[in-house]
């Protein structure tokens, strides 16, 4: 939970999500915390020259779901799937002072039972050093905001099973597990062989 924090000596207000250092005195109910600035977190959907950045992000999301193995994903493929025209996945950055610091990819999905619109949430990464500060809860409700836009009147996604800080984040935020359900993938040589009848 972010606590708001008021500097008496100069009025800046500032958010504190993480534990506080040894160097920032409290005065009673309130802390002093001299010549802070505010930091800014924005969100803004990814534009050609975020390549590069894109790329590094998903990179560290492979390497802290132990996925790197299968990371197949380049520049230029972002160039190309990401930046395109005709783009499949759309993708938001998250930047922190001014830095890219976490990202969303996502696409838009149909259910025929419900008929209606929605987005699947491929990726959501925040950099480590970075979580705690909201920056996932922005990146989420910039992709609920588009949702709206868009006529979407959901988000899917999935989670690995070991990843129990996101379950607890998720579930935080209201998601509900779709109980029954399991993901399949055909792919690869059993895709290629799959008979056409």
């Amino acid at each position: 939970m972010s606590l708001p924090l008021l500097n008496d000596a100069t009025g800046i207000l500032v958010f504190c999500s993480r534990k506080l250092s040894k160097d920032i005195p409290i005065l009673g109910p309130r802390l002093l915390i001299p010549r802070m600035e505010m930091t800014k977190i924005s969100i803004r959907a990814a534009v050609s020259g975020d390549e590069e950045a894109i790329h590094s992000l998903l990179y560290e999301l492979a390497v802290y779901e132990r996925l790197t193995a299968k990371f197949r994903l380049t520049p230029a493929i972002i160039a190309r799937d990401i930046m395109g025209t005709a783009s499949p996945c759309c993708c938001a950055i998250a930047e922190f002072d001014g830095a890219a610091v976490g990202v969303a990819t996502w696409y838009p999905i149909y259910s025929t039972f419900g008929a209606s619109h929605g987005l699947y949430l491929e990726d959501l990464f925040v950099r480590p050093a970075r979580r705690g500060c909201g920056i996932g809860m922005s990146l989420l409700a910039f992709l609920a905001a588009r949702a709206r836009q868009e006529g979407a009147t959901y988000i899917d996604w999935s989670v690995l099973g070991w990843n129990k800080s996101a379950i607890a984040f998720y579930e935080k935020l209201g998601a509900k597990r779709v109980e029954g359900w399991h993901i399949f993938r055909l792919s690869g040589q059993r895709l290629e062989e799959l008979p056409v009848r």
